[in-house]
């Protein structure tokens, strides 16, 4: 019933061609009028789109405000999405989907890219990518956000790449993937450049900018830096919008800035924008508030960004008119404020680590693996013992161990049998580690060529096969200045202070 009625009431998919969106059945330009949609729940983390009641509710408040994309920063890949899917297609709306999660996210200070957040990633993949509705994934948000975590970006660059492979072999259609950046003076240019360069399969299909520089009513489209931002991506070769917009330093807030994204100051270079956010949280951004009956209320941004939205009906270009086409940008100069190495992480492969796990006589207890931050001391502890290069990885040089993309607790498990095999002789004292490892039958005699071993992907014969993705039990909301992800920054610290 769910399939029939997604197909009836599908919308018609949105293609790229050069630096702008389309409609890829009337052919018209489609500009983004959206909003950041991550309502928090009092306790733990909600996912907002397995909740139908509540998509019901507010798509409907959305669809008045003549909105037609929603971005979306966290879901629970394991659980059903169709009716909410259903509700926004019904109502004319698309979505944005960032990939990341708070507990499986590459993190700016200290990055890894292992097969948990490969995982998750792939999950999520799954889980959304039979809907007609899908406009884009997002596949990261804000991760490297100044000169010090510009390693980072080559983590997401390795992820971004493997999520375009992954897409290309398992989607039913291309679905473009891109990356949300925070506009950082220093580094802005580097970022963009740096996403839209090297291999097809490493450059993103869009670029978003969390721009929050327009403030206030006296502002305008000259002295907010709008239009220093339209120029620096004058020549960009692939569609550009705004991924966050709305200064609430003058609260509530008019808008006045939409004029601008959505009329003739912009639309020959943008593609439009998202406000951030609908639902009021402590950082005071919200159009609308919830009540404790799960009731909502408009607030005055609400009705002032349906004033200043009404009158604007951008129209663009054709798709078959539009012939422009351009050269893509050049990798950014390694220097001392942009040190990512061209060197990218490899793909992380479960079947590897799991080749490798099956050559170990000593592994982690269920003790030592109990919690990710005793795993993240554990391994801190072995390393300071024995050589750790086989599992750790440094993308500033682009050198990667070779089972440096498996998870913490393989990692600890492999280290703990190299050191039992290497220093303590075999002897069955030497796999103790005050209870924290244990023997283990080996069911293969040495991990030899396990590091090589790749992952089968095959195409889903269920283009909605949410429920067998792995779940997300986090409790963090939308990564950005105004509501930060927490993360567990000590364990990989330790990880990766080998």
């Amino acid at each position: 019933m769910a399939c029939s009625l997604s197909s009836t009431l599908a919308l018609n998919t949105i293609t790229i061609k050069g630096t702008k969106f389309f409609d890829s059945v009337t052919k018209d330009q489609f500009f983004i009028k959206g909003v950041a949609y991550q309502p928090r729940a009092a306790t733990g983390f909600s996912d907002p789109l397995a909740k139908p009641a509540d998509c019901k509710r507010d798509f409907a408040l959305m669809k008045d405000l003549g909105l037609n994309t929603i971005r979306v920063y966290q879901v629970d890949p394991s659980q059903n999405h169709d009716e909410c899917m259903q509700l926004l297609e019904s109502s004319g709306m698309y979505l944005m989907l960032d990939l990341a999660s708070p507990k499986f996210s590459i993190i700016r200070n200290n990055p890894e890219y292992d097969i948990n957040i490969w995982n998750n990633v792939r999950g999520t993949i799954d889980a959304f990518k039979g809907y007609s509705n899908i406009l884009g994934f997002f596949v990261g948000n804000e991760v490297t956000n100044d000169n010090k975590t510009t390693v980072a970006s080559g983590y997401v660059k390795a992820l971004l790449r493997d999520t375009k492979n992954y897409i290309s072999s398992t989607a039913p259609r291309k679905i473009p993937v891109g990356y949300a950046n925070n506009d950082d003076p220093d580094i802005r240019l580097q970022i963009q450049d740096y996403f839209n360069c090297g291999k097809e399969e490493e450059r993103i299909d869009f670029f978003g900018i969390n721009l929050y520089e327009w403030c206030g009513a006296d502002t305008t489209y000259k002295t907010s830096g709008y239009a220093e931002r339209t120029k620096d991506i004058a020549s960009y070769s692939i569609p550009v919008f705004l991924s966050e917009f709305g200064c609430n330093l003058v609260s509530p807030r008019t808008f006045p800035e939409v004029k601008s994204i959505f009329g003739p100051d912009m639309t020959g270079t943008w593609s439009g924008g998202i406000v951030y956010e609908w639902s009021q949280e402590e950082n005071n951004y919200g159009l609308v508030q919830t009540k404790p009956d799960n009731t909502i209320t408009t607030l005055p941004d609400y009705t002032n960004l349906k004033a200043v939205l009404a009158p604007l009906h951008p129209t663009g270009v054709k798709m078959d008119a539009f012939k422009e086409q351009r050269s893509i940008s050049t990798c950014p100069a390694i220097t001392s404020t942009w040190e990512p190495s061209v060197n990218l992480p490899p793909t992380p492969s479960s079947s590897a680590c799991d080749c490798m796990t099956s050559s170990l006589s000593c592994i982690a207890s269920d003790q030592a693996v109990a919690t990710t931050e005793s795993l993240g001391t554990l391994l801190n502890t072995v390393c300071g013992m024995t050589s750790c290069d086989d599992i750790s990885s440094n993308g500033k040089s682009g050198v990667y161990g070779k089972y440096s993309f498996c998870s913490p607790a393989q990692k600890l498990s492999y280290m703990y049998n190299l050191y039992h095999v290497n220093i303590g002789k075999k002897a069955a004292a030497t796999c103790s580690f005050n209870g924290m490892a244990k023997l283990s039958s080996a069911t293969k005699s040495s991990d030899q060529g396990c590091s090589s071993v790749k992952d089968t992907v095959t195409p889903s014969t269920d283009s909605k096969s949410g429920n067998t993705a792995p779940s997300s039990n986090s409790e963090a909301t939308p990564r950005d200045d105004r509501v930060m992800f927490s993360l567990a920054i000590a364990m990989t610290a330790s990880i990766l202070g080998l």
